[in-house]
C-alpha cells in the first residue's frame, strides 16, 4: 500500500519554526508498487500550488509568508500504476526579521576579569501579572552564553546548550517555545544563564570572553488572549537579575557545581541594565539540530575503590549523569568522569588535561534527582563520593547529542565488524554536538574541519545530516578569511595561530569547505547547499593556488610545498611516532589535496550548470595529478622518495596515475601492507580510502584481510581491546588496556572517542553491502556487493530523499542471493559477480547468481 512518510519542511517532520523566505518541502514514499513512478504530484500552502515537485527540495514560492504565522501544507500525489496518496504537515513562520522589542539585559554589577574560568551563571526572572485568560503563548528568546529557561520551576523545552554554537560576531539562533499549558497569572519566568562557548572557558588555552564581557538575555512573551487581544513582555529593567542562584559554577570542560539549598525567595536580586553586545549578529530562527537528551545507560558493574564508587556505564558516550539520592541538606556530593581506569581500578583523569569534567551537587533534604545542564562530560566510568551507596537510589547516564534522524544500517556475518558500526555510529553521536567536534572529554571538544572533512560520506549514510551541516557551513562561509584559507577549527572562538594566519590554507582539514558540502549534495540531493557554499569553495582553491605556487616553477607551481609546520600532513598515521613526522608528509598530502579538491569543484560546477568554470578546475586537477606523478614517483607506480601508505592511497584512489600504472600503484600499496602484517599505516587523509584504493584494484584479498586484521594497529584491534566507540590513535590501549604515553609533541593527545577514523564506515556501506548513489539523492544508484575474507553475508538499509533502499546479501554453496529494495520514483543498477548488470524500478527482488 502507498504511504507518504517524512513529508517535511526545512526536513522537519514536525515542530519547524523558520525564517525562511522559501522554505523547502520533502518527502519520501512507502510502497510495494514495481517499476512506479510520480505521476502527477501536488503541494499547497494557502493560495500557492505546484505541480513542479521534487522529493529531494522542493521550494515554497508563493505570497510572502508572515511572521509569527502557522500553516498547514498539503501534499496529495498518483502513481502511473494509479495509486493515490495525500499527506499534510503543519509549520511556523518565526519573527523573519522583525525588530525585537525586548531588549538585551545583563546585570551591570558583574564584573568578569579572571582568565582560563567561566563566569558566575545568572540567573533573570519575571513574574507575570496577567489579567485574562490566555489562548496562546509563545516565548522566543536566545542569549549571549548558554541558557535554561523555567516557568514556575519547571524545564521549558527539551533543548540543551540552546542557543548553540555559532559564528557568534555573525549570528545567533533563538529558540521558540510554545508554553501556553505553562503560563498563569503569577507565573514566574525564570532564566539561568552560563558563559558557554560565547563567554566561558573555551579551546585548549581556555580563553574566554570571546564574544562578550559578560552574559546576557533577550527574549520575548507573544501572548494572545481569549478576547483576541495580544501583548508583547520582552526582556528590560523589569527583570531583575543575581549571581547568587543555584548554578555555583559552570563550564564546559571543569564541570557544574549545583546548590539545591538556595532559597531563591531569601537571595539579592537586583534589576537587569541594558546591556550593549560587542558583538552586532543577525538574530535568526534555529536552523541547525539542537542539542537534546537520548539514550539512557543504567551501570553495568559498581566497585568501591578508596573513598569513591566507581560505575561503569559499558558504552563511552557524551551527555552527563542522572543521580537520584537520599541525602541531607547541605551534603556534598561530587561526580567525577573519565574514559577509562587506571591499573588501580581508579579513573584515569590524565588525558582530560585543564578538564576537571565534575559536577558537584549540593544537596536538600531528602530523596532528590539532579542532572547537569550546563555542561556536558565524555566518559564511560564515573566516580561518585560523599554519600553512601546505600543512599544512592538511581543513577544513569543520558547521552546528549544533536537531534538526528537515523538513516543507515549495516551488519554482516562477522561480529567484529558489526561492533565497529556500532563503535563508528556512537563515536559520531558523541561528536556531532550542535557542531562537529573533535572530542567529548578533554580541554578541546572544537570544531575541528579535519575530522568532519573525511568523516562526512559516512556520516551521511548514517544520519540526516541537512539542518546540522547547513547550519555548520553557514559558519564556515562566515569565519572564511579574506584571501579565501579557512581556519582549522569552525566556529574559530577563541583559537589563533596558525588558524588565523592571513592567507592560510590547510590540506584536508580546510577542504570540508568542498567535500562536506558534496557529501551531503549526494546524499540528500538539495541543490542549495551547493549553491550555498560554491563562492566560498572558489576563494578557499584559490588560496591554496597561491601556497602551492609560492616561489615554484613549471611543474612544480603545482606541488603544495610549504614548511611543514603549517600542516597536519598524515595526521596520526602509527607507522612514525611523532607529530613532526606526520606534519613532514605534508607535501604529499597537500599536494593530493588541492588535485582532489579542484576536481569536485568541477563536478560541483557543472551541477550549477558552470560550464567554463567546470571545465577550469578539472583542468586544474589534471595538471596537480601530473605533478604529483612526475615529481612524487617514478611514473611506474612507485614512490621515489619516503615509502608510506597514504602517499601510495592518496594518487590511487584519486585517479592520478593511467589505468596501467594504477594496478602496479596498488601492487605496491598491497606489498607494503603485507610487509607490515596487513596493520594499518594510514593517517587522517589516507584512511578514509585505503581499502577503496586496494579492492578497487585487483586487491580485494589484502582490502579484506586490513577490514578484518584484530592486530594492532587497526579498526577491530580496537574493537577486540573493548571499544565501544572509535579512537582517535590507533594504539590509544596495549594489550594490557593501558596507554603507551609518548614524548610525540602533542601534549598527551590521546581520546578514546574520536570519530575520524571510523571514516571506514563509507566502504561497509558502499562496497560490502554495495549501495553507491549514481545521482544526487538516489534518483539513481547501485547496488554492487564486494564479498571478502570471511563475510558471507552483509546487510544495509539506507533512508534516501525517495525512500527505504534495502541490499541483503549472502553466500551459499558457492552462490550469492540477494533481496534488495527499490524506491519507488527511483531506478538501481545491480551488478553482482559472474552477472551482466541489470536494471531494475521500484519494488523488492530477489537474484541469484
Amino acid at each position: 500500500m502507498l504511504q507518504i512518510k517524512d513529508f517535511a519542511v526545512e526536513n522537519m517532520t514536525k515542530g519547524c519554526v523558520t525564517d525562511e523566505v522559501h522554505p523547502k518541502f520533502t518527502f519520501a514514499l512507502e510502497g510495494d508498487a514495481k517499476d512506479a513512478n510520480i505521476k502527477q504530484a501536488c503541494i499547497s500552502v494557502g493560495s500557492w500550488h505546484t505541480n513542479d515537485v521534487d522529493q529531494r527540495a522542493t521550494r515554497y514560492d508563493g505570497e510572502k509568508l508572515s511572521p509569527f504565522s502557522d500553516y498547514n501544507a498539503f501534499l496529495s500525489l498518483v502513481l502511473d500504476n494509479g495509486e493515490k496518496a495525500e499527506s499534510t504537515v503543519s509549520f511556523s513562520t518565526g519573527r523573519m526579521d522583525t525588530p525585537w522589542q525586548g531588549e538585551w539585559i545583563s546585570d551591570a554589577s558583574y564584573s568578569f576579569t579572571e582568565k582560563k574560568v567561566s563566569p558566575v551563571p545568572m540567573t533573570f526572572r519575571k513574574k507575570l501579572e496577567l489579567d485574562r485568560q490566555v489562548k496562546k503563548a509563545v516565548l522566543y528568546s536566545t542569549a549571549l552564553g548558554i541558557y535554561e529557561l523555567e516557568i514556575d520551576g519547571k524545564k521549558v523545552g527539551d533543548r540543551y546548550f540552546a542557543p548553540g554554537f555559532t559564528s557568534y560576531s555573525s549570528y545567533l539562533q533563538y529558540q521558540t517555545y510554545d508554553v501556553t499549558e505553562m503560563i498563569k497569572n503569577g507565573s514566574t519566568i525564570m532564566a539561568h544563564v552560563a558563559g558557554g562557548w560565547a563567554v566561558g572557558s573555551f579551546v585548549f588555552t581556555r580563553v574566554n570572553r570571546q564574544a562578550g564581557d559578560r552574559q546576557a538575555l533577550l527574549a520575548e512573551l507573544h501572548i494572545t488572549y481569549e478576547d483576541g487581544t495580544k501583548e508583547v513582555i520582552g526582556t528590560d529593567e523589569s527583570w531583575q537579575v543575581t549571581e547568587e542562584g543555584p548554578f555555583r559554577m559552570a563550564d564546559l570542560y571543569d564541570g557544574e557545581t549545583y546548590d539545591a539549598t538556595v532559597d531563591m525567595s531569601r537571595i539579592t536580586w537586583r534589576y537587569a541594565a541594558p546591556e550593549n553586545l560587542r558583538i552586532s549578529p543577525q538574530i535568526i530562527a534555529e536552523s541547525g539540530a539542537p542539542v537534546k537528551a537520548h539514550e539512557i545507560f543504567d551501570p553495568v558493574s559498581a566497585k568501591k575503590v578508596n573513598d569513591e564508587i566507581i560505575y561503569d556505564f559499558g558504552q563511552n558516550f557524551a551527555g552527563v549523569v542522572r543521580i537520584t539520592v537520599n541525602a541531607q541538606k547541605c551534603q556534598k556530593i561530587e561526580v567525577r568522569h573519565a574514559e577509562i581506569l587506571n591499573p588501580d581500578g581508579s579513573l584515569c583523569l590524565t588525558f582530560l588535561r585543564t578538564a576537571k569534567a565534575t559536577a558537584t551537587y549540593i544537596a536538600n533534604d531528602g530523596q532528590q534527582t539532579y542532572m547537569p545542564t550546563m555542561t556536558y562530560m565524555g566518559f564511560r566510568y564515573i566516580s561518585v563520593s560523599g554519600i553512601d551507596e546505600s543512599d544512592i537510589v538511581r543513577i544513569e547516564g543520558v547521552a546528549l547529542y544533536s537531534e538526528l534522524t537515523e538513516t543507515g544500517s549495516f551488519s554482516c556475518s562477522n561480529e567484529l565488524i558489526n561492533k565497529l558500526q556500532e563503535n563508528i555510529r556512537w563515536g559520531a553521536k558523541s561528536n556531532l554536538f550542535d557542531i562537529p567536534t573533535d572530542c567529548p572529554q578533554r580541554d578541546e571538544r572544537m570544531g575541528w574541519t579535519g575530522d568532519i572533512n573525511v568523516f562526512s560520506p559516512t556520516a551521511c549514510y548514517n544520519f540526516d545530516m541537512s539542518r546540522f551541516l547547513t547550519k555548520w557551513l553557514r559558519d564556515m562561509r562566515a569565519e572564511q578569511l579574506p584571501s579565501g584559507g579557512i581556519p582549522n577549527t569552525i566556529p574559530l572562538n577563541g583559537y589563533g595561530f596558525p588558524a588565523t594566519m592571513p592567507r592560510m590554507a590547510v590540506d584536508w582539514w580546510d577542504d570540508a569547505c568542498v567535500n562536506v558540502p558534496w557529501a551531503e549534495y549526494q546524499a540528500r540531493g538539495d541543490r542549495r547547499i551547493l549553491e550555498e557554499n560554491y563562492p566560498m569553495m572558489k576563494k578557499y582553491i584559490k588560496a591554496c593556488l597561491f601556497w602551492a605556487g609560492l616561489f615554484s616553477f613549471g611543474k612544480k607551481k603545482y606541488i603544495w610545498d610549504t614548511p611543514s609546520a603549517l600542516h597536519f600532513g598524515d595526521w596520526v598515521a602509527p607507522d612514525v611516532p611523532k607529530m613532526s613526522q606526520w606534519q613532514g608528509r605534508a607535501k604529499w598530502t597537500a599536494t593530493a589535496s588541492l588535485a582532489h579538491t579542484s576536481h569536485v569543484t568541477s563536478l560541483i560546477a557543472s551541477e550549477l550548470g558552470l560550464g567554463d568554470e567546470a571545465a577550469y578546475y578539472e583542468d586544474l586537477s589534471n595538471k596537480v595529478k601530473d605533478a604529483y606523478v612526475s615529481v612524487f614517483t617514478d611514473g611506474n607506480g612507485k614512490l621515489t622518495g619516503e615509502q608510506f601508505q597514504t602517499g601510495y592511497v592518496l594518487p590511487i584512489y584519486l585517479g592520478m596515475f593511467d589505468k596501467d600504472t594504477v594496478k602496479k600503484a596498488a601492487a605496491n600499496l598491497a606489498d607494503m601492507v603485507k610487509t607490515n602484517g596487513y596493520k594499518i599505516g594510514t593517517g587522517f587523509p589516507g584512511t578514509p580510502y585505503i581499502l577503496f584504493a586496494l579492492a578497487q584494484n585487483g586487491q580485494e584479498d589484502v582490502a579484506f584481510k586490513m577490514l578484518e586484521n584484530t592486530d594492532c594497529p587497526s579498526w577491530l584491534y580496537e574493537v577486540k581491546s573493548g571499544a565501544t566507540t572509535i579512537w582517535e590513535r590507533w594504539d590509544g590501549l596495549d594489550e594490557n588496556g593501558q596507554c603507551p604515553i609518548s614524548d610525540d609533541g602533542t601534549d598527551m593527545m590521546i581520546s578514546y572517542n574520536h570519530y575520524a577514523s571510523g571514516a571506514v564506515g563509507d566502504f561497509l556501506y558502499k562496497e560490502v553491502a554495495g549501495i553507491r548513489p549514481t545521482s544526487p539523492g538516489y534518483e539513481t544508484f547501485s547496488i554492487a556487493p564486494r564479498p571478502g575474507g570471511s563475510i558471507t553475508s552483509a546487510k544495509g538499509t539506507v533512508e534516501t530523499p525517495y525512500g527505504s533502499i534495502v541490499s541483503d546479501w549472502k553466500l551459499e554453496d558457492g552462490k550469492m542471493t540477494i533481496d534488495f529494495t527499490v524506491p519507488i520514483g527511483t531506478r538501481c543498477e545491480l551488478v553482482l559477480p559472474s552477472r551482466e548488470p541489470e536494471s531494475f524500478g521500484s519494488g523488492n527482488y530477489r537474484v541469484t547468481g
